[in-house]
């Protein structure tokens, strides 16, 4: 069977064979046509609809040492901060003024944080703007936890598994981080009723395309209602700064054929394409993605929110990051629209 025609079985059942990804992954010949297929789905249930989020970066202080990420507790040359709960509603006035209707309040994790101080945060968020969506990426936390958050007015909750593959998460990570506790937090927030969100870096070190197989599978098992895909970026105060960055293409491949397995996902172009490819977002959009998400956050911040080197948009006020993100969607031949952009049945 040729690629064409494996990506027209699996656009058609939304179901796949290891066998098939490994030979879409491997062969580089019908790309475009990939791209057109996840594309035609996602547009049958999202039109050109492009959602926008405001994303809010709390905090740079983290008790996890992930060798990949450039505010691990074991960089001791960034300067660390958090963010105020008067600083973040700020952001959100400036945002909700701009048209954002999401939220999304990311940070390492961080203990001052905590169920109180969050559960403020949010109540208030939701209480000045009842028709916005909360979203949190704020790493494993209890089921109490998470629960207190829902119930306070949290809509959404992000939680890259980063590889669905043991042995690799290993590689990725400290021993004292467990990738059993990782999955069994997405299945408790499914579980609580957030509309939740799984991910994956795509070239990270030490994967392999078994690897990325097996990261699609798991999240068509799971099936949470975001998928968060980017490259891997090297950070140069990480024990992983001498490897390669992942490619465009592989993580294009990747966001098209979450959205062919997942047609009604939300699924972002992220900003690390954008950092390893002027038009990454453009084409992150062209291949089946469905969210852009800009900074709120103040700009005096966002450079110390450095997760990976060159990030891009680092010195852009929010509303310069709103415009220009718009005319980016638009040139790509999207619209950004200002509704919740809530997951669709």
């Amino acid at each position: 069977m040729n690629i064409k025609e494996i990506i027209d079985r699996i656009s058609s059942t939304h179901m796949a064979e290891k066998k098939d990804i490994i030979a879409i992954i491997e062969n580089n010949s019908n790309d475009e046509y990939l791209f057109e297929s996840a594309d035609n789905i996602r547009k049958q249930i999202y039109g050109k609809d492009v959602y926008i989020r405001g994303l809010i970066e709390l905090s740079n202080y983290c008790k996890n040492n992930c060798l990949y990420c450039g505010i691990r507790r074991d960089n001791h040359k960034i300067n660390r901060y958090r963010l105020t709960e008067q600083d973040i509603l700020l952001c959100c006035d400036t945002g909700y003024e701009l048209g954002f209707r999401t939220f999304v309040l990311q940070g390492g994790e961080d203990s001052f944080f905590s169920d109180s101080v969050l559960c403020s945060i949010i109540s208030k968020i939701k209480g000045k703007y009842p028709d916005c969506a909360v979203t949190l990426s704020l790493g494993e936390r209890t089921e109490e936890s998470y629960k207190a958050l829902f119930n306070v007015g949290a809509d959404r909750y992000l939680l890259r598994h980063e590889t669905a593959t043991k042995s690799h998460y290993k590689k990725l990570h400290p021993e004292e981080m467990s990738f059993d506790n990782r999955i069994e937090c997405l299945k408790t927030l499914k579980k609580i009723g957030f509309q939740t969100g799984a991910g994956f870096m795509v070239g990270s070190p030490f994967q392999t395309h078994d690897n990325l197989v097996e990261d699609l599978l798991f999240i068509k098992k799971l099936e949470p209602e975001m998928v968060g895909i980017g490259p891997f970026i090297s950070h140069n105060e990480t024990p992983f700064k001498d490897f390669k960055n992942g490619t465009l293409r592989d993580t294009l491949v990747m966001v098209a054929l979450t959205r062919i397995l997942l047609p009604h996902a939300l699924i972002p172009s992220t900003t690390a394409l954008g950092t390893i490819n002027p038009k990454g977002r453009e084409l992150g959009l062209k291949a089946g993605a469905n969210v852009v998400m800009p900074n709120l956050s103040p700009v005096k911040f966002r450079k110390l929110y450095s997760l990976y080197d060159n990030k891009i948009c680092m010195g852009d006020e929010a509303a310069e990051c709103r415009k220009c993100l718009e005319r980016r969607v638009e040139s790509a031949g999207y619209k950004i629209v200002t509704d919740r952009g809530d997951w669709r049945a």
